[in-house]
């Protein structure tokens, strides 16, 4: 981000606001702007999900990135909350095994990320192959 360029304002939660847009950019910035650990977080998670699916489609929408396959709908989002990073998972019921986090919606399923976690790769990488297989979240 250059000099001139103003600092995204971060939401209620430590969310940041960027605006929405499609590709790799907008998920960047968003990644740029993530206060203090998350922002680390967020670039592995980013860098996972890339070397999971090679030419997965990105974009920003309501403040979040989101990760789909071209013209196939979303299988991932990622959202800053105060203390934690949250990763969605939209079909989430049926990636094995089933990320730990429940939701108010039948399929979506979440990992919840807080500063110090240790990340197991190996079963985010298989969640992000699985997830990517499946039909996407049209949004």
């Amino acid at each position: 981000m250059s000099a001139a360029t103003t600092a995204p304002r971060l939401l209620s939660g430590g969310n940041p606001q960027i605006p929405k847009g499609e590709g790799d950019a907008p998920v960047q910035a968003y990644i740029d702007a993530m206060p203090g650990w998350k922002s680390e977080v967020g670039r592995r998670l980013d860098v996972l999900i890339s070397q999971a699916v090679p030419g997965v489609h990105k974009a920003v929408k309501w403040n979040s990135p989101l990760y789909g396959m071209a013209g196939q709908g979303w299988f991932l989002g990622v959202h800053c909350f105060t203390k934690y990073i949250k990763v969605a998972f939209f079909r989430g019921t049926s990636l094995q095994p089933v990320p730990p986090g429940t939701s108010k919606s039948q399929d979506t399923r979440y990992l919840d990320i807080r500063e110090g976690d240790a990340l197991d790769e190996a079963r985010f990488l298989a969640w992000v192959k699985q997830a990517s297989e499946l039909p996407g979240e049209r949004m």
